[in-house]
């Protein structure tokens, strides 16, 4: 497990890594750079670069660390990609339920096989778990409505990057909502009245609301404030 610069978590545990783009806001996927720069150092996690493999030492590592941590799942796959194994999955959640002190953030582009496997009474959804969708413009709203009629216990969507305006969006039954820009040499615009329309629609119906970034080629210029305001609520 690795310590973290993303705003809303503390720490990225990446049992699995490697993915596949599904969706547009994959064009630039940040970890598939970053995976091509890991094998170039030699790092042995990435021997396959961003090819789904799974590292079965790492399966049970939450349980060692004694001190409570807000944990983000595989922040280098998804952990519902079609590659990944059922007893695989199955073996992470366990790993998540014993380990009740840690809170779990698992964010997922493929909610369709998430329910799938709950249906089968696959997944163990103890309270720490914190399931989550990325929803980054209208085509994917359908993402929400899989996750609602999960089980899972804290609900969440990351509108990171958010491509296009989501007013229209149905947030019945969710509890947090993370909206970031896209960051690097080719990052596409996020315009502040999208931001604006989500923030607006988690205050009218009490959703927690978390602003990651304003993205862009200098993200650190760029900065997190909105109106002059850090937003980091989370869900109770």
């Amino acid at each position: 497990m690795n310590k973290t610069k993303i705003q809303w978590t503390e720490m990225t545990w990446n049992p699995i890594t490697g993915c596949t783009k599904i969706s547009d806001g994959c064009v630039n996927c940040y970890a598939e750079r970053m995976a091509k720069r890991l094998k170039a150092m030699g790092n042995p996690r990435y021997t396959n670069e961003f090819a789904v493999t799974v590292h079965e030492d790492l399966l049970d590592v939450p349980l060692r660390i004694k001190q409570p941590k807000m944990i983000f799942v595989n922040s280098m796959s998804d952990l519902f990609h079609e590659d990944v194994p059922d007893d695989i999955i199955v073996k992470i959640f366990e790993t998540m339920n014993r380990a009740y002190w840690h809170t779990f953030q698992v964010l997922t582009k493929r909610p369709k096989r998430l329910h799938e496997m709950e249906k089968l009474g696959l997944l163990n959804w103890s309270p720490n778990i914190w399931m989550g969708v990325t929803v980054e413009n209208n085509n994917y709203i359908d993402r929400i409505n899989e996750l609602r009629n999960t089980k899972a216990n804290i609900k969440f969507l990351s509108c990171e990057p958010l491509l296009g305006s989501l007013k229209n969006i149905n947030i019945e039954n969710i509890d947090w909502v993370i909206v970031g820009g896209e960051s690097g040499a080719k990052s596409r615009e996020m315009k502040k009245e999208w931001v604006m329309e989500i923030k607006e629609l988690c205050e009218e119906k009490g959703v927690a609301f978390f602003f990651k970034q304003w993205g862009g080629t200098n993200k650190k210029k760029s900065g997190r404030l909105l109106d002059g305001k850090t937003y980091d609520y989370y869900p109770v």
